[in-house]
């Protein structure tokens, strides 16, 4: 059975960094696409930052040059680096499992606030 859990979440000040993790069980993590998606209240989730299994990256707009998404194929872990937090990343981090997006972490808070 596949199961993702975040975390590395809290509450940080603007300015910030966080780093976020992602541990996968099930033994497929290293072929698979994985992604970072949030969601703040109120709104719908939104994809954030994005790695292939081969280690290519991609981001949203909002979070180029701040971010960066990695993966350790060993230790079947989803890393997210979250540097120069601003008050508009705070939101629900999930971790997410291949390109169709099928399976979800439980997410892990993240909290930018003065």
């Amino acid at each position: 059975q596949v199961q993702l859990a975040e975390s590395g979440g809290g509450l940080v000040q603007p300015g910030g960094s966080l780093r976020l993790s992602c541990v996968v069980s099930g033994n497929i993590f290293s072929s698979n696409h994985m992604t970072w998606y949030r969601q703040a209240p109120g709104k719908q989730p939104e994809e954030v930052a994005g790695i292939t299994s081969g280690g290519m990256t991609n981001y949203a707009e909002s979070v180029k040059g701040r971010f960066i998404v990695s993966r350790d194929n060993n230790k079947n872990t989803l890393y997210l680096q979250m540097n120069s937090l601003k008050p508009e990343d705070t939101g629900v981090y999930y971790c997410v499992l291949g390109s169709m997006a099928v399976y979800w972490g439980q997410g892990t808070q993240v909290t930018v606030s003065s």
